[in-house]
C-alpha cells in the first residue's frame, strides 16, 4: 500500500488489516441477509394462513388393557387452545370437532391464557363441545397462574355448561358392564406453596400416586405437563393424554419441534405417541400460541384417538 502524507507533511503508511468498523461489519451483514428478505416475505403470509389452518390429526391406538366393549372408543383432544379463535364464534374448530363424531371429548388444558384470559370465549367453545360429546376438562399451567376467584369462575362455568372438572379427580366409564376409568391431574401450579420446598416433580407425584390409589381397570389419565410421563408409566398409567409443548412452535424437517416449555431446545415430547414400559402417552401439538405468537411448519392440530384391544390371537 502507499504511503499517505498527513496534513503536517509527515508520509506514513496504512496497516495492512485495518480492523472493520460497527457501521462497516453492519453493512456487510445486512448485504448477506438482503438476498433473504424475498424468501421471508413469501414465507410470511404461509406462516399466518397456517397458524389458523386447523389439521385433524387422527391416530389408531392399541391398547392392551382396553375392554372389549369399548372398542373403537374416538377420543377428541383440545388442547392449548388459549383463547384462539377459529372462525366466528369459533365455528371452523367446532365444525372439525363435530365431523370427527367423538364418543368423547377431552380438554386437557391451558383452554385460557393467563395473560388475557377471555372466559367468556372458551366457555361458549366449551358448551359447543359439550353439545358434541361428554366433555371432560383438566386444567393447565395458565389456570394455574389465573386469580383464584377468577379461575372458580371458570370452573363453576364449564359445570353449568355440561363440561366434567376433573381436578385431582377420575370419572368411571361403563359400557356393557365393562369398566374404564378417566383421571384428571390438576397442574403442580395449584399446588404450590409459597416457601415450600417440595419441587413440582415431588408435587405431582404426590397427588398421582393418591388419585390412583386403588386403581385396578385400564386407565386414562389427562395431563397438561409430559415431562411427568416417567411418573405416569412408574404408576403404572395406561395411556395418558397431554399437551403443553405446542409441537416445539417451530418445527424443523427432520428434527421435530425446536423449543418446548420446560423442556428447553428439541424437546424429547413435542407431539405423537411415545411409549415407556407398558404405558402409553399421546402429545397433541395443540391449538393455540400464547408468549410465541407464531407457529412455523406447525400447523394447530385436533387429535381424534381410535382406542382398540389388542387383535385375538388366532388358534392354529
Amino acid at each position: 500500500m502507499s504511503p499517505r502524507a498527513h496534513p503536517s507533511g509527515t508520509c506514513f503508511s496504512l496497516p495492512q488489516n485495518v480492523p472493520l468498523t460497527r457501521g462497516r461489519k453492519k453493512e456487510l451483514s445486512m448485504k448477506r441477509f438482503l438476498p433473504l428478505l424475498p424468501w421471508g416475505a413469501a414465507a410470511l403470509p404461509w406462516a399466518l394462513w397456517s397458524n389458523k389452518a386447523l389439521s385433524l390429526h387422527q391416530l389408531s391406538l392399541t391398547l392392551p388393557c382396553l375392554p372389549t366393549p369399548f372398542a373403537g372408543l374416538r377420543i377428541a383432544q383440545v388442547s392449548d387452545l388459549h383463547n384462539a379463535h377459529f372462525g366466528p364464534e369459533n365455528r371452523a374448530l367446532t365444525s372439525l370437532l363435530a365431523g370427527a363424531r367423538p364418543h368423547l371429548v377431552v380438554l386437557t388444558g391451558d383452554l385460557v391464557d393467563a395473560r388475557r384470559p377471555r372466559l367468556d370465549r372458551a366457555l361458549a367453545f366449551a358448551a359447543q363441545a359439550a353439545a358434541i360429546a361428554p366433555t371432560y376438562y383438566v386444567p393447565g399451567n395458565h389456570e394455574a397462574r389465573l386469580p383464584q376467584a377468577q379461575y372458580r369462575l371458570l370452573e363453576d362455568g364449564l359445570r353449568q355448561a355440561g363440561v366434567t372438572v376433573l381436578f385431582h379427580r377420575k370419572e368411571v366409564l361403563t359400557r356393557q358392564g365393562a369398566q374404564l376409568t378417566l383421571l384428571g391431574l390438576a397442574d403442580h401450579g395449584f399446588g404450590k406453596k409459597k416457601g415450600a420446598a417440595d419441587s413440582p416433580a415431588a408435587r405431582t407425584a404426590a397427588a398421582l400416586a393418591h388419585l390412583c390409589q386403588g386403581e385396578t381397570t385400564c386407565s386414562i389419565l389427562l395431563l397438561h405437563r409430559p415431562d411427568f410421563f416417567p411418573l405416569c408409566a412408574a404408576q403404572g398409567i395406561d395411556l395418558v393424554l397431554s399437551g403443553h409443548t405446542h409441537g416445539g412452535q417451530v418445527r424443523l424437517p427432520g428434527l421435530g419441534g425446536l423449543f418446548g416449555p420446560d423442556q428447553g431446545l428439541f424437546p424429547l415430547y413435542d407431539g405423537g405417541v411415545y411409549r415407556r414400559g407398558a404405558s402409553q402417552m399421546v402429545v397433541s401439538r395443540g391449538l393455540g400460541n400464547s408468549l410465541a405468537p407464531l407457529r412455523i411448519n406447525n400447523r394447530p392440530e385436533l387429535v381424534l384417538l381410535t382406542l382398540s384391544p389388542p387383535a385375538p390371537v388366532s388358534g392354529g
